[in-house]
C-alpha cells in the first residue's frame, strides 16, 4: 500500500492551473525526490500534502487518511518545512524547540530529553543556548528539521532544505537526511541540487508545467530514456585493436580514450556493467579499474524538461 496516494489532483489559482491531473504514489519508507523547474508545481503539491491548500479536483491520501476530510489527523503524522520559514529571533535554540514541543502538547518530563536528543541528532547541542538569529543559514535549516521532528512524524515534507547553503552546510544537511532515511521516515524532498538528490533518494518524480513527466527509481527512468551509462576503466593493454573489439560488444554505444582512462558508454537496457566486465575479461583485457559512473540526474532532467512553467 502506498503511503502517499494522489489521484487526479488539479490545483488552480483563479484561472491559472498550477497542478494538472496529477497521479502519484509513494510507498512507505521511500525518500522521494521531487524535481522540476521553478513554477512547475512542486511547492503547490507539497502545500496540499501539508493541508495548507485544497485542490479543486481529485483525492489525496496519506497513510490511508483523507487529507481533505481529516486535516487534523494528517497534521499529527507529517512534518512540513517550507522553502522559507520564520523563526522567533528572540529565543534561544533550546527555547525555540521547547516552545514548539509545548504547542504539540508534549509534557515537560518527556520534553527535555526529546529536545536534547533532537539537538544531538541535528548537531546543534553546542548551540542550545545561542540566539536563533545568531545562527548561520545552515544551522537554521537544521533547527527547522529538529522542529518538524518533535512529534515524531511518519512523513517529512521538505521544500528545498539545502537552498542557499554553502558546500559544507549542504554536506551536513545531506548526512542528516540520510540519518532520517535510516530511521525509516517516508520523505518527500524538493531540490535544485540534482546531484545530491541522486545520492539520497530512492525514487524521483520530475514535474513540469504542473504534470508529472517521469516517476520511478533512477534506474527505471534511466532505462526508460535510454540514457547511456558511463563506465570508467583503466585497461593496461589497451590499444586500437582492443578498442575495436570493445566497441563491437552488443550494448556498447561508444569507447573513448581519455588521458589516463578509457570511458565505455553502454546502453544499460541492453548491457549491464557486470556483463561488460565479463566481456572485457573474455577479450583478455587487463582491467586495472572498473567503475560505473553515478547516474547523471542532470542529463535525465534536461532530457525530460523544456523549462516550462504550469
Amino acid at each position: 500500500m502506498s503511503f502517499v496516494n494522489i489521484k487526479n489532483m488539479t490545483v488552480r489559482y483563479d484561472e491559472f492551473i498550477a497542478v494538472h491531473t496529477m497521479n502519484l504514489q509513494i510507498p512507505p519508507g521511500e525518500v522521494f525526490g521531487f524535481i522540476g523547474p521553478n513554477g512547475a508545481g512542486k511547492s503547490t503539491t507539497m502545500k496540499v500534502l501539508a493541508t495548507l491548500l485544497k485542490p479543486q479536483i481529485g483525492k489525496v491520501f496519506l497513510d490511508g487518511i483523507d487529507v481533505l476530510r481529516e486535516p487534523k489527523k494528517i497534521r499529527s503524522i507529517i512534518g512540513y518545512m517550507p522553502d522559507a520559514f520564520g523563526v522567533y529571533d528572540d529565543l534561544s535554540v533550546q527555547e525555540y524547540l521547547h516552545f514548539f514541543a509545548a504547542a504539540y502538547r508534549i509534557g515537560w518530563s518527556q520534553r527535555k530529553k526529546l529536545v536534547d536528543d533532537l539537538l544531538a541528532l541535528t548537531d546543534l547541542t553546542k548551540k542550545k543556548y545561542s540566539q536563533v538569529d545568531s545562527l548561520s543559514r545552515g544551522m537554521k535549516q537544521r533547527l527547522g528539521i529538529a522542529r518538524v521532528l518533535l512529534h515524531d512524524p511518519k512523513f517529512l515534507i521538505l521544500d528545498e532544505p539545502a537552498s542557499g547553503l554553502d558546500p559544507r552546510a549542504r554536506i551536513e544537511m545531506r548526512e542528516l537526511l540520510k540519518e532520517l532515511r535510516n530511521m525509516g521516515k517516508t520523505i518527500m524532498i524538493s531540490s535544485h541540487i540534482l546531484s545530491e538528490l541522486s545520492e539520497l533518494c530512492t525514487r524521483i518524480g520530475i514535474i513540469e508545467a504542473g504534470k508529472i513527466v517521469a516517476e520511478g527509481s533512477l534506474e527505471e527512468i534511466y532505462t526508460q530514456l535510454g540514457v547511456e551509462k558511463i563506465i570508467h576503466t583503466q585497461i593496461l593493454n589497451y590499444d586500437d585493436d582492443l578498442q575495436v573489439k570493445i566497441a563491437a560488444i552488443p550494448g556498447v554505444a561508444s569507447v573513448q580514450k581519455e588521458q589516463n582512462r578509457v570511458e565505455i558508454h553502454i546502453k544499460e537496457q541492453e548491457l549491464k556493467p557486470e556483463e561488460l566486465l565479463e566481456n572485457l575479461i573474455s577479450l583478455k583485457a587487463c582491467v586495472r579499474m572498473f567503475q560505473p559512473g553515478a547516474i547523471d540526474l542532470e542529463t535525465v532532467f534536461m532530457k525530460l524538461t523544456e523549462g516550462k512553467t504550469a
